[in-house]
């Protein structure tokens, strides 16, 4: 995460989640490519350190925050920081109830 980070942001730290958007290359259908690079190592670590989340709520919330920044959302300023990750918790609590997290569990190598 930190070359991708220092690579695509010239920012010399490790983050959680990295979201890139394309244009489409030539030849394809008009529109967007997208990537989510999320840190898994840290969901984890956090997941199992917060008394509000868990490792599963912490992966989830990751991937929410990718989603949220290639809808178009920023969190340049503190503000705009918590409302992002209000919607989030919001997505990743709707997703708890549906069941949408089960499955989404460390495999030991």
């Amino acid at each position: 995460m930190r070359a991708l980070n220092r690579t695509w942001f010239a920012r010399d730290s490790v983050t959680d989640t990295i979201s890139l958007a394309y244009a489409s290359l030539p030849g394809e259908p008009e529109g967007q490519i997208a990537e989510i690079f999320v840190n898994v190592a840290e969901a984890w670590r956090e997941g199992t350190r917060r008394a509000r989340s868990s490792p599963e709520r912490e992966l989830a919330l990751y991937i929410a925050h990718g989603l949220h920044h290639l809808a178009g959302a920023d969190d340049n300023t503190p503000a705009r920081r918590r409302a992002m990750l209000r919607t989030e918790w919001q997505w990743v609590r709707a997703a708890e109830r549906e069941g949408l997290l089960d499955g989404l569990e460390r495999e030991e190598s």
